[in-house]
């Protein structure tokens, strides 16, 4: 009975102004040797650790607040509060304070915290009694109870004489019921003195006023008073809000009076804060602390009484997950769960981590699949909301419940498929839920949070089983808005590329996609490369590149300067064997004489490829391009890549080359890369080919309004005369060699669109160095105009 009674909870208060949780043991008092006096110690409950050791000092005031809290300040800017589980366990602890101090343990604060400039005034006064005399309570006295009640908050002693004075004659509810009397006359003169009374003895801070105040008989008489400021032409109708508007409804019955009266206080204190009362910030600045305690201590109540009620919470379990629940009933559940895990939030970090560790065993994962699903907005941001509590809680809790989904369920139903496809059908204009299930995502997959001692493996397997089962769902509306790339572009066909989304949403959509796979690309090295070469995902990001959007331009290259920037080899191979950055320069011509962040972003890539000298990439790029980029001058960029090209021509000439590799073994580690696992590839195809059906039914409305407005929106076109066709190999890249773009693949004549594999075209790279030294040749072919570029800056 004594453990129990003697439990506590310690809090301290921290710089923000809120209480911090510290740990739950168990509190005893006794004479201990090191502080040379008697001392408050708490043992953890949890190891037997030492939480608190404070010296009862004779000078210190303590606060007895709510039967079961003791406050007291150890320093100018350190707080402590003990929450006893047990009200005769903190009747114990103060009565033994009180003795030390020699103090009537009847009192609910022990000293007067003394103002400096006072203390000479009051030296002599009494420790208890009324030392401030109060009008009486009459409609005559109003103005000078009034101008009372302001006078003192300047002063913290007599603030506390005060607020001595109020409780012990019971003039709250006097005060309270003369207002009922000025308010059935209309006095609105005694009603605006009134307001000023009630909220100056709010600003008092004394949670023992509160207590009386805040009684089912008087908070809403409080909240009367405070409806009638004197700058207000007609009073607010707080009452009739949260009598008529505010309405609390019960998602299963609670049969615990107390916690019900608890949720309605909580409530309505909360309201006068947040709504009634001036933002703090125009008063002192712990004028109304005692209150945002008295709100968080109730919320801990709350919390953990609905916690220890097993029944209440599996009966709403029951009641979510069931098929035949109405939605309106079901829409309150949901937000009666994302308000309880609010609530938990004012839990000590082990209190909180039982909290979830309850409502996973109940099922919530299990249950927010079906909600998410649901066709109600409300319903799914509350969901979601709910969900960010989770993950922010324990990501490896979401992704282990989601690792054993695909044995038992279809890929469709997958926690993290729902969230995609919730993110990809976000109705949002601004796309604001679909921001938020995007941070979401990136934490589940962060490989810096999986590091969980309990289990090494989590990485490699969550992510096995991400790429495998979800990333055909997360990349389906990239790949259904750039599926059109894969037809050969006809004779005469717009340069512009016609599947380039022009609804903002659907590119503001795809950016996010494309900022996840960035992501991606920096953190998760094996998998999210075997998925772009297999799928050739990079060709289609590019193709966005060619965008009305600039900053959906600016995503697909910020996901190529990504890949670039690992100067990974594989990567650099499969950029040149697919000719990608003919895009890139395209983009770069189009931009012409503008100077803006597409252009510097462009030179930006280049600028790095030429100081980091990728010696494959330069050489491609010279090789292919220089023509169209050597009447660049502006930025020496496009010279200096050209300088190191020849550089390193040089070099090879005398034979020392640094950079060689055999092009047969090269081409074999590709295959080994190439060479995926079929089943797998099948799996993802399947999936990929569900999830544009079901993309193309929230795609289909944006689609007929694109449609409409095609005709009304400019088209981008070149600036210069100079461009190159998209193509799926750098064999189709004739431009470097001076030549015009043929018409169409098939027209070209002497070369191949695509060279065999294995092999590549007159204009591209064998092994990586054999390049043509044939120049006379490229000399004699036909010359184009190169385009007319902006002078250097600042000439």
């Amino acid at each position: 009975m004594s453990d129990t009674r003697r439990r506590v909870k310690v809090y301290t208060l921290n710089e923000e102004r809120q209480w911090e949780d510290r740990g739950t043991g168990h509190v005893s008092s006794s004479y201990t040797e090191s502080l040379k006096g008697t001392a408050l110690t708490v043992t953890a409950e949890a190891d037997g650790s030492l939480l608190l050791e404070s010296k009862i000092n004779p000078n210190t005031a303590y606060q007895k607040q709510q039967d079961t809290l003791i406050v007291w300040s150890e320093a100018e800017n350190y707080d402590l509060a003990l929450s006893f589980q047990e009200k005769a366990g903190c009747d114990e602890i103060w009565e033994k304070i009180c003795q030390v101090q020699g103090k009537d343990p009847s009192v609910e604060i022990t000293q007067d915290p003394i103002d400096e400039s006072e203390e000479e005034r009051f030296e002599e006064m009494p420790e208890t009694g009324h030392l401030v005399e109060l009008p009486p309570c009459e409609p005559g006295r109003l103005e000078e109870i009034a101008e009372l009640v302001t006078s003192v908050l300047s002063s913290p002693i007599r603030r506390e004489k005060l607020a001595m004075a109020l409780v012990g004659t019971g003039y709250i509810k006097k005060l309270l019921q003369l207002f009922r009397t000025c308010e059935e006359a209309d006095d609105r003169e005694g009603l605006h003195h009134l307001y000023e009374i009630v909220r100056g003895v709010l600003f008092l801070n004394k949670a023992t006023l509160f207590e009386v105040m805040f009684a089912d008989d008087c908070i809403m008489d409080v909240v009367g008073c405070l409806e009638y400021d004197p700058a207000l032409l007609q009073p607010k109708r707080h009452r009739e809000f949260l009598t008529k508007t505010a309405k609390f409804k019960e998602v299963i019955p609670i049969t615990d009076s107390e916690l019900r009266q608890k949720i309605h206080q909580t409530y309505r204190v909360q309201y006068i804060q947040d709504i009634i009362l001036p933002t703090q910030s125009l008063f002192e600045e712990n004028f109304l602390s005692t209150l945002s305690s008295f709100i968080f201590f109730n919320k801990v109540e709350i919390v953990s009484m609905l916690q220890e009620d097993e029944k209440f919470l599996t009966e709403v379990f029951a009641q979510l997950t069931d098929e035949a629940t109405e939605d309106s009933k079901r829409r309150e559940l949901v937000n009666f769960f994302k308000e309880f895990c609010a609530f938990s939030q004012t839990l000590q970090p082990q209190n909180r981590d039982a909290f979830f560790k309850t409502l996973a065993s109940l099922g919530i994962l299990p249950a927010l699949e079906i909600v998410m699903g649901m066709d109600d907005v409300q319903v799914k941001a509350a969901a979601t909301d709910i969900f960010s509590y989770l993950v922010e809680f324990s990501p490896s809790m979401v992704r282990e419940f989601v690792m054993q989904e695909p044995q038992q369920a279809d890929d469709d139903v997958l926690l993290i498929n729902v969230v995609i496809k919730q993110m990809i059908c976000d109705s949002d204009p601004e796309l604001g839920g679909a921001v938020q299930l995007m941070g979401l995502l990136r934490t589940l997959i962060d490989p810096e949070n999986m590091l969980a001692p309990s289990s090494k493996a989590e990485k490699s397997e969550f992510l096995s089983f991400f790429y495998k089962y979800c990333m055909h769902v997360l990349t389906a509306p990239l790949l259904a808005n750039t599926a059109e790339e894969d037809q050969d572009l006809t004779e005469g066909a717009a340069n512009v590329n016609p599947v380039c989304p022009d609804n903002f949403q659907t590119a503001q959509l795809l950016a996010l996609i494309l900022e996840l796979l960035t992501f991606c690309v920096e953190h998760h090295t094996y998998h999210i490369k075997n998925y772009i070469m297999t799928k050739d995902l990079l060709r289609r990001v590019l193709t966005l590149m060619n965008s009305k959007h600039t900053f959906l331009a600016l995503c697909a290259l910020r996901f190529l300067r990504r890949i670039i920037g690992l100067k990974d080899e594989y990567y650099n191979r499969y950029i040149m064997k697919g000719n990608l950055f003919e895009p890139v320069i395209n983009a770069l011509l189009d931009n012409g004489t503008r100077y803006n962040l597409l252009n510097s972003a462009i030179i930006e890539l280049f600028e790095f490829i030429k100081v980091e000298d990728i010696k494959s990439l330069i050489a491609h790029i010279v090789d292919n391009f220089y023509k169209a980029l050597e009447s660049i001058e502006y930025v020496q960029t496009f010279k200096g890549l050209k300088g190191r090209y020849e550089q390193e021509k040089e070099r090879q000439s005398r034979g020392l080359s640094r950079y060689r590799r055999d092009a047969r073994s090269f081409e074999e580690d590709e295959d080994m890369w190439l060479d995926v696992d079929e089943e797998e590839e099948d799996v993802a195809n399947a999936g990929l080919d569900k999830c544009k059906s079901d993309y193309g039914k929230f795609m289909e409305s944006e689609k007929a309004k694109e449609s409409q407005d095609k005709e009304n929106q400019p088209k981008r076109t070149t600036s210069s005369s100079f461009k190159f066709t998209f193509s799926h190999s750098a064999g189709a890249a004739n431009a470097a060699n001076g030549s015009k773009p043929p018409p169409s693949a098939s027209s070209s004549g002497t070369k191949p669109a695509a060279p065999p594999s294995g092999q590549t075209a007159r204009t591209g790279l064998v092994g990586l160095v054999d390049y043509p030294d044939d120049e006379d040749e490229e000399e004699n072919d036909e010359e184009v105009q190169a385009p007319r570029k902006r002078p250097r800056l600042g000439s």
